[in-house]
Order: structure tokens, then C-alpha cells, then sequence
């Protein structure tokens, strides 16, 4: 084989490398996909990273490991499949355990250590009404997540609060939560996961909030709204992402990650994923 055809062959071979890490991007939470990663997770991660997914947002850790697997156990087979996991939403945290979560967070790779909803008892499920809300002890909560940051901090990790609807609303003292712990709590340890859904159904403008408290948002939840007012894949709905993504320097957004807390309509999971990133090609994201 001469050296010219050679040269081809490698041209061609760097080519398809190419072409194929240029499909790599955009995140996903493994929440969507909850039911598929308690049956098989190694093969549910594959198929998320043949979706062409680059990150992975985590909810799952039960003593000590991330679905069924210890943080290097993780952090090694992600990483063999292409994939980054980027965040984790820690539920269980308290001011007790902090360390050791932020330590297992740390060892699997994770970047931002999340607080999916007000911890340690703050956060309020109506099963019945299937409502979701918070005790209206806010600056208790803002005590809590400052403690809890500045361990993520000193771990080198970054912490963020996810918002739902509730805490755009007033509480009976009359304090806006989100509001609240947006001035309180430090940008040097604690900033903020919107998801975009969430703050749509509480009937608020995010860009608003980027005006606002611009730099804040360091990731997003990008999930769509049906006329229904239900979880949608992204395209399939009626927010306005190009709009929002426009605004994407001033809010401060590092990561977009996409979810779809229930699918509806006989599509599954991981077709809704796939829609989903489908749909933010029409946006502009990438």
C-alpha cells in the first residue's frame, strides 16, 4: 500500500471520527427513562448514547451506588459508552450526609451536585390531587442549601436548587420562594437548575428571570407543553425554546438537559427522548 492511498485512508478514517463526535451532543436526565434503567441500566445507558446524547443527568444513588453500580464502576462504563454524566439530583441529601453523597457524586464524575426539590421534609407531595409543594419555612430552606453548597463547593463541586411551579408562587407569608432564595443565597455556591416546563406551568416568563437575576441559570430542564398542559417531547408542544435559547448567555446556561416526567399517547420513553432531540435541531440547540 503506497503512501498516498494511505494518506486516503486516514483522511477518511479522521473524516467518520469526526462526523460521528459532531453527533455527540446535548444532555438527558435518566429520569425519563427511570423504568428501562431499573431493568437493564448498562443497556438503557447504550441506547441513550446511540441516541447521540453527551450527557447524563443521574437521579438514582441507593447506598452507596448509582444504579446498582459504584461511583467508579459508573463513572468507568459511562465513559466507555461516550457518555459524561454532568449532574445528579439528590433527593436524600440532608446537612448529615452531605459529605458522603458529595464524595460518591464526586468519585462517579459528576460535575453539579442538584437538589431536585426542598429537602429534609420541606417538600410536599398531595398523592390524591397529585399536587406538588413546600412547607412556607423558606428561610429555613435557604439555611439548609447554603450549608449544603458550600460542602459541594469546598468538594469542588457546583450545587444547584431545580425549581418546579410552586416556588414561583406566593407562600402564605407572602414570599415568592424562588425569589427569595435568589437574593439570599450566595452565586458563589448555590445557582439554579430551570427547568423551562415548570416555570411555563407557573405562568412565568423565564426570560424574565434571566433579566432579573441574569447568570443564575446555570443548566436547564428543556421539556415541552401539549395544548393539554401536559409533558411533551421538544417541537411537539407550545413553548417557545427559540425564544428562551436567544436569551441562553444572559441566564448563564452551561447545559441544557431534556426530560419528560410521563409520556402519553402509546409513546415510550426512549421515543421520547429520541423526538425530543430531534426537536431541538429546530430550535437551534446543539
Amino acid at each position: 500500500m503506497n503512501n498516498k492511498i494511505l494518506s486516503l485512508i486516514l483522511i477518511s478514517i479522521l473524516f467518520n471520527l469526526s462526523v460521528y463526535a459532531q453527533k455527540k451532543w446535548g444532555g438527558m436526565t435518566l429520569y425519563t427513562v427511570r423504568n428501562e434503567m431499573g431493568k437493564d441500566p448498562k443497556a438503557t445507558l447504550k441506547a441513550v448514547a446511540d441516541l447521540g446524547y453527551k450527557y447524563i443527568e443521574a437521579v438514582d444513588y441507593n447506598k452507596g451506588k448509582f444504579y446498582g453500580m459504584t461511583p467508579d464502576e459508573f463513572k468507568a462504563y459511562t465513559k466507555s459508552i461516550g457518555l459524561k454524566p454532568i449532574s445528579v439530583h439528590m433527593g436524600s441529601m440532608t446537612t448529615s450526609n452531605a459529605d458522603e453523597l458529595i464524595a460518591d457524586v464526586k468519585a462517579a464524575g459528576f460535575k453539579y451536585f442538584i437538589a431536585p426539590v426542598p429537602p429534609m421534609g420541606m417538600f410536599k407531595y398531595d398523592v390524591k390531587a397529585k399536587a406538588l409543594s413546600m412547607t412556607d419555612d423558606v428561610e429555613r430552606l435557604a439555611s439548609v442549601l447554603d450549608t449544603i453548597s458550600r460542602k459541594a463547593t469546598a468538594a469542588g463541586l457546583e450545587f444547584l436548587y431545580h425549581n418546579h411551579a410552586f416556588e414561583f408562587e406566593k407562600n402564605s407569608k407572602g414570599i415568592v420562594p424562588i425569589d427569595y432564595l435568589l437574593e439570599k443565597l450566595d452565586a458563589k455556591h448555590v445557582n439554579f437548575q430551570m427547568d423551562l416546563y415548570w416555570v411555563t406551568k407557573a405562568g412565568v416568563d423565564p426570560v424574565t428571570y434571566f433579566q432579573k437575576y441574569p447568570g443564575r441559570f446555570k443548566m436547564w430542564h428543556v421539556k415541552d407543553m401539549d395544548d393539554q398542559g401536559r409533558f411533551a417531547p421538544v417541537g411537539k408542544g407550545t413553548i417557545d425554546f427559540g425564544r428562551i435559547l436567544k436569551n441562553r448567555k444572559l441566564s448563564g446556561m452551561k447545559y441544557y438537559i431534556v426530560e419528560q416526567d410521563q409520556v402519553f399517547d402509546g409513546i415510550t420513553p426512549m421515543e421520547a427522548i429520541k423526538t425530543s432531540r430531534e426537536g431541538l435541531t429546530k430550535f437551534g440547540f446543539n
